[in-house]
């Protein structure tokens, strides 16, 4: 049987994927159930248009947790899965002069963008690391109820509803006993697994990053050492310094990028407040540009850049934060 060469794009929602299959500069659609029914589905429906899993290029885009079960099961088959940023794919839209929006024209874009930028291989995280995800997602998940419960907590006991307040009370005693079995569960599967566990030591050598915070680095990013640079690994979490100037009549103020996961430059905020007093280098670092008259927000924006530096060195290199040491990869100066 005679095969081609082809690309697919898939549109992910919870419930179905919208498919695009690219051969020759022609599009074929299909549908199909986002669960494993409808991923057998799709790989018969490829079989039957002659196109071989070893020449096939599919991609999709990082949609929360959506996309996880096709990109695994189609890995699994032995197909090419990549899974890009979203914001790549609404820039190439940009770029097309895309003026439809639904799914079946966004997974023909999905399917173009492979075809023109060739985006790497995804490799599917290890299990103990999606296990780890989920829970650090858990145990946020219970931190940010037990705050919408002390806001309750606080207002019923400002208006005197006080058998009201003493309920929430108790709920909140409840969710601080989970969290706290829970941060213990998630310390014990770090402690399971030598290679979580060499990370999380690196990591938390660094003045500022405690075990919470490590959890969530090494739960949601995985291995950093698939990243080629430290800039790389900035720009992924949108923690680069964003410009905003154009010629002599916009001078825009400069800002971090936030064009990665929001849910990781929230995890990082608090360590870098923290590193501002404890950590000896981004400390001083803190301390010169607000010298300078930065705004304490940006300060904390580039705090948050430096910081990633830094996890990024202790991870490539893999010795722990020493602040007298310095290298061309992890060098703390103006402008890394």
């Amino acid at each position: 049987m005679e095969t081609v060469c082809a690309v697919v794009g898939i549109d992910v929602s919870k419930k179905k994927l919208d498919i695009a299959l690219l051969v020759d500069g022609k599009t074929k659609a299909k549908v199909v159930e986002n669960s494993a029914d409808g991923y057998k589905s799709l790989l018969e429906w490829l079989s039957k248009a002659k196109v071989a899993k070893e020449t096939l290029h599919v991609c999709m885009e990082a949609t929360g947790i959506y996309y996880e079960p096709v990109a695994l099961a189609l890995h699994d088959a032995g197909v090419s899965v990549s899974v890009v940023n979203p914001a790549c794919i609404k820039g190439f839209g940009h770029s097309e002069n895309i003026r439809n929006k639904n799914d079946t024209a966004d997974a023909g874009l999905i399917a173009r963008y492979c075809a023109a930028m060739k985006p790497a291989p995804w490799t599917p995280p290890p299990l103990e690391q999606r296990q780890l995800r989920a829970w650090s997602l858990r145990v946020q998940a219970l931190k940010d109820i037990r705050q919408q419960e002390e806001n309750r907590l606080e207002a019923n006991t400002f208006t005197g509803m006080t058998d009201v307040a003493e309920h929430v009370k108790q709920h909140i005693a409840w969710l601080s006993a989970e969290i706290n079995k829970l941060e213990d569960d998630i310390d014990d599967h770090i402690d399971r697994h030598p290679g979580l566990k060499h990370d999380a030591e690196l990591i938390t050598s660094i003045p500022g990053i405690g075990t919470t915070t490590v959890a969530r680095i090494l739960g949601q990013l995985g291995d950093i050492r698939r990243f080629d640079s430290a800039k790389a690994f900035a720009a992924f979490l949108g923690v680069t310094p964003k410009q905003r100037s154009s010629g002599t009549s916009i001078k825009g103020r400069t800002m971090i990028s936030r064009a990665g996961s929001m849910s990781m430059r929230a995890a990082l905020y608090m360590p870098s407040l923290v590193a501002c007093r404890h950590n000896p280098l981004l400390r001083c670092f803190a301390e010169r540009l607000l010298a300078t008259g930065m705004a304490k927000k940006a300060v904390i924006g580039a705090v948050m850049h430096k910081m990633t530096h830094l996890i990024y060195g202790v991870i490539r290199t893999g010795k722990p934060f020493d602040p007298n040491y310095l290298t061309n990869g992890l060098a703390i100066q103006d402008g890394i």
